[in-house]
């Protein structure tokens, strides 16, 4: 990638947003003295909210040693154990969804809502044959259309929107230019914007968006630089999702007279946990945050890899609790609950509200 082209390009972007008048802090969220008490949760994404969604012969995600600390086997998380979606669903006093494929199996916990989201999915196609985002509110709709949710349901549910990144990989895979960085990542932020529009119309009361985490930061990105840096800039390109993402839920609050759109700040709530000195109960030091528990022996193999005669391909280390990733892409249970125990993801969720 053309580094001082991206960067150039990034700079004139920012100028053209500085000066536009924009406000950069998200409006109107207060938490009400009448604050409603939502029934059901629907979430939307990637592996970062993923429960089990994907098909077992694609994801990793079904492979040991994942899922080693809950629920004690392979449960469809990219993670050792409890992901966002756990911990935003015990904060609202719900049980976690059930994951779409398994709505069948598991009727009887629909009354909680449904976990949408497909790992490696983006806003548009990725490299990963699962359901788009806009396929995954499809689902949904299809739900309302067949009955098994009402639009009376909808008014006292709310909904999770995690991005954790997909398109932006997808693009650099797919030979995307430097140049065109900021006008591909406009047009994702656009097409989000539809997509927590659509999610609105169809009843849902509040709508929590993530912000992008620094992706500069994931052990993919820090691995060249022996886990000890981050790589600039690609958290530079995340400066300008996020910068667009405020402005366009600003711009989703004003639309509908609402305070129904918030960001759920995943990017300060990861750099509190990178930048912490000290250790702490619910929160603690991690060693080296950047280097992960669970990697491949070499490039061709990662987490849960193993050969043609099953001998793993892959080193763990001896307690993920001291790890904040779990892979070169994804917390750890003890990461997740950092992030979530954060000042920025704790008011963030108070938006709920």
């Amino acid at each position: 990638m053309d580094t001082q082209n991206l960067l150039f390009s990034l700079f004139c972007f920012f100028l053209i947003s500085l000066f536009s008048g924009q406000q950069q802090v998200v409006e109107g969220s207060r938490v009400s003295p009448f604050a409603f008490r939502p029934k059901k949760f629907f979430v939307f994404g990637d592996s970062y909210a993923d429960t089990g969604n994907n098909r077992k012969d694609l994801a990793s995600s079904w492979k040991f040693p994942y899922g080693i600390t809950f629920p004690g086997k392979p449960s469809g998380r990219f993670s050792d154990g409890r992901v966002s979606t756990d911990y935003i669903a015990e904060y609202l006093g719900i049980k976690t969804p059930i994951p779409y494929r398994w709505r069948k199996q598991l009727a009887d916990r629909l009354k909680y809502g449904i976990n949408f989201a497909y790992g490696g999915t983006g806003i548009f196609d990725t490299l990963v044959p699962e359901p788009n985002m806009t396929t995954q509110i499809d689902f949904l709709q299809q739900l309302l259309n067949d009955s098994v949710y009402t639009k009376r349901d909808l008014k006292t549910s709310v909904a999770f929107v995690s991005v954790a990144g997909n398109d932006y990989s997808t693009y650099i895979a797919t030979n995307g230019s430097a140049g065109g960085f900021p006008a591909f990542i406009s047009s994702v932020v656009s097409q989000l914007t539809v997509n927590l529009k659509r999610i609105h119309n169809l009843g849902v009361r509040k709508i929590a968006v993530s912000a992008l985490q620094p992706l500069g930061c994931l052990p993919q990105s820090t691995a060249q630089f022996s886990f000890q840096q981050c790589n600039e800039t690609e958290n530079t390109l995340v400066d300008l999702h996020n910068q667009l993402l405020v402005q366009a839920v600003n711009n989703l609050n004003k639309q509908t007279n609402s305070t129904s759109f918030f960001i759920l700040d995943l990017y300060n709530a990861f750099w509190t946990v990178f930048n912490q000195k000290e250790s702490h109960q619910v929160s603690p030091k991690f060693e080296n945050p950047f280097q992960p528990c669970c990697v491949g022996v070499s490039a061709g193999f990662s987490c849960g890899s193993v050969d043609e005669h099953e001998v793993k391909k892959y080193t763990l280390c001896s307690n993920p609790k001291s790890k904040f990733f779990w892979d070169t892409v994804h917390p750890t249970q003890e990461g997740w609950q950092a992030v979530y125990s954060t000042p920025a993801f704790q008011n963030s969720l108070k938006q709920f509200w």
